[in-house]
């Protein structure tokens, strides 16, 4: 596997929805980048989790999360939280994801909440918040063969029940990779 310094923090929000966080530990298994989250990050998402889906049981979530961090095994960023006190966002409680990134010098936090992370306050970081859209389809200009990989990857891991690939792009869609899927629609044959 290949290792890149670029390293790009994942926040709860894109954790949260399973085909989104798949594809994302896919991209982060692609050496890339470096895919980070902190243990705050899991409690967030796992926590959303366990509250809008009954069907799941902590014990799923859990093997979720453990899997994660065994797939990825440096992904776990610690020592930020002395950080957080001295950080600024709209939001108070989304300062350890801020935090999560200034640690480990992230260039990127993976978010669907930009706007609770304005640009001129995580500029001062050098840092950016991305789409998980953009992300990706940023990743694909760099190496697109990186990209179609882990939505091989991906749509080979979905079979009960199996997902053709037409479907496959559609679930990328409806999670908001719409230029993502656009993107890799020009791999279908090989997808």
């Amino acid at each position: 596997m290949r290792h890149s310094p670029f390293t790009a923090v994942y926040d709860a929000c894109v954790l949260y929805p399973a085909p989104l966080r798949d594809f994302l530990m896919w991209l982060g298994l692609s050496g890339r980048f470096r895919a980070r989250w902190s243990a705050q990050i899991h409690s967030e998402w796992k926590r959303n989790l366990l509250k809008n889906r009954p069907d799941l049981t902590i014990e799923q979530v859990e093997r979720t999360c453990a899997l994660m961090d065994q797939a990825i095994p440096d992904a776990l960023v610690s020592g930020h939280e002395p950080l957080v006190e001295g950080l600024t966002l709209p939001d108070a409680d989304d300062r350890h994801v801020l935090a999560s990134p200034i640690r480990c010098n992230a260039s990127v936090v993976v978010t669907f909440n930009e706007k609770d992370f304005p640009a001129e306050t995580l500029a001062g970081f050098g840092i950016e918040a991305q789409h998980p859209d953009v992300f990706a389809d940023n990743l694909f200009d760099l190496d697109q063969a990186a990209v179609v990989a882990a939505a091989q990857r991906q749509r080979r891991q979905l079979k009960n029940p199996p997902v053709d690939t037409d479907l496959y792009l559609d679930i990328l869609m409806r999670q908001g990779l719409v230029q993502t899927a656009k993107s890799l629609s020009a791999f279908r044959a090989i997808l």
